[in-house]
């Protein structure tokens, strides 16, 4: 269905409702609340999934791995696309739709969660009216595209404590996560000060012309392609094939760019256990081949957070770009690639000089990480080897990511990356880019959640006016 007088009723229904019984006591139980479509302990999930291609597709045959889920609809916007054909052909039974609205007016009884993996401009819209019908959500990284998205995002979920929330950064439910707790209460991780977090491969943009000055030019639409609800809640552009299939990634309007790509997977952990919340000052440093329209060849973001209880004052360096290295400590040791870290979502493997990592500076070590769950190490060797017999024991996972929101949809564990602790960590990232857009300093306050020192960039927070029809996702 598309947006018009009768969808947006059904919303502001289904929202209604919701709101009503989120005023309810905290003790009403899921078989006292029908708007909370939830399996039973023991059972299998009822999953749809919205996003079926390209990491949405990965994200589908993850989620069937754990063997906790039972697909009742598959939803993307090109099921004739060749990305789409994988899961399409392992799961022939499962009903189709191409609009995420005609799937939750045909389907919305038969489904207890969603997941979502597609493009940053459209995880808002569908995010909230999954949480509006009662749905567990389950997004892909970063959780939205604007500040102001994120907010909403978060306070629905708040709003609804029923309901189930996860965002997909896989390594947050990996080793990284539990040794990084570990270290943390155990004193070994303490009195951090600095961070480096550092993405060095190439990207899809890299190369491309960045003195243009408009918008790439108008290409036919592929036949099996929905134009239209591809993008959601964002003003129309004439189509291009530089906007689909991960280049979306590229474009301010649709994407979040490196950072948002990879920043999830580096510095989550210290995001959440060090309690850095929001940042007070976020500068950009350096932007090679800067423009109105797409990512920076190379770009260094300075994000400045203040002391909190017990605990310094800590900068986070962000480093994109294949020669935008940041300093080496003596002692680092091996620079090259990981295996055991996903290649960059660019569709080609290309070395780069140093593995996707971070480094962590404190008053007394140094440690030495990488990406999703890999572990850190302290540097140089000769301290880790001192350092040997105080670190703590790690506890192993108890289950990956998709497992755990699977799980803590059927009451048997709490999810890892809620949007409580990915809310924050995803609003850091949108600062982020608006330093990256309009090449400057802003200096935010993180009680009203505003910069104070740019009135375009202050207003850049909430984003443009959602195109027309798209209006009531906006409401909690």
């Amino acid at each position: 269905m598309k947006p018009g007088k009768e969808n947006r009723r059904n919303f502001l229904k289904n929202a209604a409702l919701l709101s009503a019984g989120s005023a309810l006591p905290s003790f009403v139980t899921k078989a006292s609340a029908p708007w909370v479509q939830s399996a039973k302990t023991g059972e299998k999930v009822n999953l749809a999934c919205i996003g079926i291609g390209n990491q949405g597709g990965q994200d589908v045959l993850s989620f069937d791995k754990t063997g906790l889920a039972n697909f009742v609809a598959f939803c993307d916007v090109d099921m004739g696309a060749p990305h789409t054909l994988e899961v399409l052909k392992k799961f022939p039974e499962v009903p189709r739709f191409q609009d995420f609205r005609t799937m939750f007016d045909k389907m919305g009884t038969q489904i207890d969660a969603v997941t979502i993996g597609v493009p940053d401009h459209s995880h808002f819209a569908i995010t909230m009216l999954a949480l509006s019908m009662g749905k567990h959500v389950y997004v892909e990284k970063p959780m939205a595209r604007t500040f102001h998205e994120v907010e909403l995002m978060m306070k629905a979920a708040a709003k609804h404590p029923n309901l189930v929330t996860q965002m997909g950064n896989q390594g947050h439910s990996e080793a990284n996560y539990f040794q990084f707790k570990a270290w943390k209460e155990a004193g070994i991780i303490k009195d951090v000060t600095a961070i480096t977090a550092h993405m060095n491969s190439a990207r899809r943009w890299h190369g491309w012309d960045t003195h243009i000055t408009q918008f790439p030019s108008a290409e036919s639409i592929p036949a099996t392609l929905d134009w239209d609800t591809w993008h959601g809640v964002t003003q129309m552009h004439p189509y291009n094939h530089d906007y689909i299939n991960g280049q979306w990634r590229c474009w301010y309007d649709f994407g979040m760019g490196a950072l948002g790509d990879w920043g999830a997977h580096l510095i989550d952990t210290a995001h959440q256990f060090l309690d850095l919340g929001l940042p007070y000052e976020v500068s950009l440093v350096k932007a090679e081949g800067h423009n109105e329209f797409f990512y920076p060849q190379s770009s260094t973001i300075l994000f400045r957070f203040p002391a909190r209880e017990h605990m310094p004052a800590c900068d986070i360096t962000w480093y994109d770009g294949v020669n935008n290295l940041p300093p080496i400590p003596a002692g680092y040791g091996v620079m090259g690639l990981d295996p055991n870290i996903p290649p960059p979502s660019s569709g080609v493997i290309q070395a780069a000089k140093l593995n996707p990592g971070k480094i962590i500076y404190s008053k007394e070590l140094t440690f030495k990480g990488g990406s999703h769950g890999a572990t850190l190490s302290i540097i140089p060797e000769e301290k880790a080897k001192q350092m040997a017999s105080l670190l703590p024991e790690v506890p192993a996972s108890s289950s990956n990511h998709y497992a755990n929101y699977l799980k803590a949809c059927m009451g048997q564990e709490k999810t890892r990356s809620p949007f409580a602790i990915a809310g924050p960590l995803s609003q850091v990232f949108c600062l982020g880019v608006l330093a990256q857009k309009l090449n400057t300093t802003l200096k935010f306050d993180r009680k009203t959640k505003t910069i104070t020192n740019h009135k375009i960039a202050n207003d850049m927070l909430t984003g443009l006016p959602p195109r027309k029809g798209w209006e009531q996702y906006y409401t909690i």
